[in-house]
């Protein structure tokens, strides 16, 4: 890992390059902001504005500014243009921590364990698990995926994920057969844009 990488996740006061588009105030206006702006709703100054709430994507947002710090050309920074047509699956921080468990990777604080999956993962893994959770060319809003059993999504990684509809909700089946499949928690959160995105409830894991 760049010992840059490993400054940057030091500590919760952090510095990163601010990479995104300026945000509205934090959660104002999810329904409607283009999904750079969701992402960074809980910035302060570039920097994720970690707290207690596991409902909102801090842990996501570090992620995301972490690989464009190290990788300016990654094909994660599709995340950051609202011209470019796609459907986002985002963790929520609460992702972050039900994966984590799964996985052995664990921590005190969201800061800490964001710093965990870059020490146990590296820039690399992370980019590839970003890319992972993005369909690009086509915007699936909660209406269609609801109607999607069985369908077979292409992501930015190359790798596939699959669509999975019951009584219980819309769940997403990725590469990791012994982890337990994300559930879509909140949807069209940013509807009206070419961009649209649904916060899940586990991180995506492709095969790695």
């Amino acid at each position: 890992m760049h010992h840059r990488a490993a400054a940057i996740f030091a500590a919760a006061g952090m510095a990163f390059v601010p990479t995104l588009v300026a945000a509205p105030a934090a959660n104002a206006g999810w329904g409607s902001q283009p999904l750079a702006s969701v992402l960074l709703a809980d910035t302060v100054g570039g920097n994720p504005s970690f707290d207690r709430k596991g409902t909102d994507f801090d842990i996501l947002t570090a992620a995301v500014l972490l690989v464009l710090d190290e990788k300016p050309t990654s094909a994660v920074s599709v995340l950051t243009d609202g011209s470019v047509k796609l459907t986002a699956f985002l963790p929520t921080d609460n992702a972050f921590w039900r994966t984590g468990a799964a996985l052995g990777i664990t921590a005190s604080s969201e800061a800490k364990l964001a710093g965990a999956y870059v020490k146990a993962l590296g820039v690399d893994t992370i980019e590839k698990v970003l890319l992972y959770h993005v369909v690009p060319g086509v915007r699936i809003n909660s209406t269609t995926a609801a109607a999607s059993d069985d369908a077979v999504l292409p992501t930015a990684l190359g790798q596939t994920i699959k669509v999975n509809v019951n009584d219980d909700g819309i769940f997403l089946r990725d590469k990791a057969t012994t982890l337990i499949n994300p559930r879509v928690q909140i949807v069209n959160i940013n509807k009206g844009n070419l961009q649209i995105a649904h916060g899940i409830g586990r991180v995506l894991i492709p095969a790695l």
